[in-house]
């Protein structure tokens, strides 16, 4: 019998690090909330797999939760989200918060209704995302560039390399040509390279991430289900891996700045 309370977890869950810039952000603004993460690393990244892939993954990691009697789930990964959300909702009681690209602010602050997007290849095709596109564009135009290679570079400690900065400059050239004002990056791992962006698009192109709307989203959902952790005490976070390796462990380490590594999922 699943029993969860006000002290029960939170689970997380990323095909790798990506997901860790959304769990960062709960834990300042929900420092009391014990936190549970998984980096599917052994699928990393979802944008490469197929359909029945990413919801066999989603579904058994979500499983793997409920057996934790983890109170909430965040998708924080924008390809899980699209690809296998609903059906996740279906089946579960819990509240499940997705991450979507955040069009909506991005068009809303533009000036010249020009929106560039930043999205993995499974996302870049798929009916929601593209169902979320024309529901928030308005008036705006808003150009779509698939970012095939980046999460790799990402997920194996290569986000401050020449190579990394290449295939940004590549991808962003299109988006620039088209003279956009804001850049969504519409992926959780992309904000680990919003400084080298902001290197190529320069001042007059505003970045907007997810993390902060997904931590707002998230308390929204913990009052009203009236299972907030209102506690003074810090919360405990534990971090799994299905395929745990050194450089996951020194990027998480660096990235909180304490010494932390993952647990075999």
């Amino acid at each position: 019998m699943q029993t969860q309370s006000n002290n029960s977890p939170i689970g997380i869950f990323d095909s790798g690090v990506g997901g860790l810039s959304i769990a960062k952000c709960i834990t300042e603004q929900l420092p009391s909330e014990n936190l549970l993460y998984v980096a599917d690393a052994k699928f990393a990244p979802y944008g490469d797999q197929s359909l029945e892939t990413i919801i066999s993954r989603v579904n058994n990691i979500a499983h793997w939760f409920i057996t934790r009697q983890c109170k909430a789930i965040v998708v924080a990964c924008n390809t899980a989200t699209v690809n296998a959300i609903d059906q996740l909702r279906a089946q579960l009681t819990i509240p499940i918060i997705g991450v979507e690209p955040a069009i909506k602010p991005a068009v809303q602050y533009s000036t010249i209704n020009k929106v560039g997007v930043l999205v993995t290849s499974a996302t870049a095709n798929n009916p929601r995302f593209l169902s979320l596109v024309n529901a928030h564009k308005n008036n705006a135009e808003i150009f779509v560039q698939p970012c095939p290679g980046l999460v790799n570079m990402i997920e194996t400690g290569q986000q401050n390399s020449q190579e990394c900065f290449q295939l940004l400059t590549q991808l962003l050239s299109p988006l620039l040509a088209k003279g956009i004002d804001h850049l969504v990056l519409g992926c959780t791992h992309y904000p680990f390279v919003s400084d080298q962006i902001k290197k190529i698009v320069g001042e007059n192109v505003t970045l907007v991430e997810t993390a902060q709307p997904v931590t707002d989203e998230l308390m929204r959902q913990l009052k009203a289900h009236k299972i907030l952790n209102t506690s003074n005490s810090q919360g405990q976070y534990l971090f799994y891996s299905s395929q745990p390796c050194r450089q996951h462990d020194q990027f998480i380490s660096a990235f909180w700045r304490t010494q932390l590594h993952f647990n075999t999922l």
